[in-house]
């Protein structure tokens, strides 16, 4: 049997003789949160405490280990749960618990979609803190098939939770267990959730931006290396921050440029006073257009192709070691690794003929190209008729500044 909850009264049928609405929404608000603070009987100190790892959690390598056991010791608890994602027909649950033996990440028969079909400890009115005996009764909590196969044998008894969802569309649950040696929760505990809630909430809305961010980032930087571009961030005191592994590869070979007391600097005299003055301009003006240049290398090898540019600075930026200019290096002797099937997409192309045009992007000529693929020369110029027909180009050299300009970033 679950819950219903009574439809809110309107604000507009409540008159107040001395009160505009807005004042008294943050009255009320006001004393609402006192009442619950009070009622959660924990000492400021340790409120403080509570709500600060709250706000850490999401830096967190295990977002949220550090609250959740805090909040396990706090409640006296066997078991806290935070579940990110429920699980779907497409993903497995997204699930942290902080259990007897710690937090951890779960990865079992828990996160599957089995059990949280059977769950019956769900849909609870957003941000609203029930125990599982308020939600569907003691009698049929205790004889469902999910207490038996995923609760008892974890010595849980007791279940007190909240369900959050967020602006982005995210549903999240959080729960707290006892064991069958414990006492139910009391009006304390529930208190303690209750002040915690709206905190969690903005802290699992910080972590989703924060990891949408992190996801382009690691699909720019994907592109990048793919492109066999090589990258190396400065902060604003000109020392190195950070390198992908394409630069690292470059800067490896002391092949006419590299690391030193965390700079970078070029093998010969008059390059490397080139590259110096375009890092210090880049840093001292974020406007500064773009320079590039080129590194000899000693190995008589083709040079490398270098581009300086500064990072702006954002109009909330702060704090110090922040990425400040960006240098690219490039690599003529390494090819970028584009894909045959984006190619294929990009201009409708047939698995044999984005081969042979990526041989051609990469140097090859027609009959080197043939060798590489094992075919006959014929069959390498019927490929290339059809492949000037599909893009619209008509020679060969200007074929393969189509295909890099469309693997490769703008310089602007």
């Amino acid at each position: 049997m679950r819950l219903v909850w009574p439809e809110p009264v309107s604000r507009s049928d409540v008159s107040h003789p001395t009160c505009e609405p807005a004042d008294m929404s943050e009255q009320q608000d006001g004393a609402a949160s006192l009442d619950v603070f009070s009622r959660s009987r924990m000492a400021p100190a340790k409120f403080n405490e509570l709500i600060s790892l709250i706000y850490e959690g999401p830096l967190e390598t295990l977002p949220w280990a550090s609250s959740l056991n805090f909040l396990r010791d706090l409640l006296d608890a066997n078991w806290v749960t935070l579940i990110l994602r429920p699980a779907s027909e497409r993903n497995d649950a997204l699930i942290i618990n902080a259990g007897p033996k710690g937090p951890f990440m779960e990865q079992g028969k828990f996160s599957s979609r089995t059990a949280f079909t059977l769950d019956p400890f769900v849909g609870l009115p957003p941000d609203k803190v029930l125990t599982v005996e308020e939600m569907i009764g003691a009698g049929d909590w205790h004889t469902s098939d999910f207490y038996k196969q995923f609760v008892e044998p974890y010595d849980i008894r007791y279940l007190l939770g909240f369900d959050i969802y967020t602006k982005d569309g995210s549903e999240c649950r959080f729960r707290v267990c006892r064991s069958h040696a414990s006492q139910p929760f009391s009006d304390r505990d529930r208190a303690v959730c209750e002040a915690l809630l709206p905190h969690l909430k903005r802290s699992i809305e910080l972590h989703s931006r924060l990891d949408h961010i992190e996801s382009e980032r690691r699909l720019y930087a994907g592109a990048v290396d793919r492109m066999m571009l090589g990258t190396v961030v400065f902060d604003e005191t000109g020392t190195i921050m950070k390198t992908n592994k394409v630069a690292d590869e470059i800067l490896r070979a002391h092949d006419g440029i590299h690391m030193s007391n965390g700079t970078l600097e070029a093998k010969y005299s008059t390059e490397n006073r080139a590259l110096q003055q375009f890092i210090r301009q880049a840093l001292e003006n974020a406007t500064n257009l773009p320079q590039a240049m080129s590194i000899t290398r000693p190995s008589g090898l083709a040079k490398y192709g270098v581009a300086i540019r500064s990072v702006p600075l954002s109009e909330w930026s702060e704090g110090r070691h922040r990425p400040a200019v960006m240098v690219f290096l490039r690599d003529p002797e390494h090819k970028s690794q584009a894909s045959p099937d984006v190619i294929q997409s990009l201009f409708e192309l047939t698995p044999a003929e984005a081969a042979l045009a990526l041989l051609l992007a990469d140097g090859m000529t027609l009959e080197e190209a043939a060798d590489d693929l094992n075919i006959r020369k014929n069959t390498a110029r019927a490929h290339l008729r059809s492949i000037f027909s599909k893009t619209g180009v008509t020679r060969q050299t200007a074929l393969v500044r189509l295909l890099l300009g469309s693997i490769t970033p703008n310089n602007d």
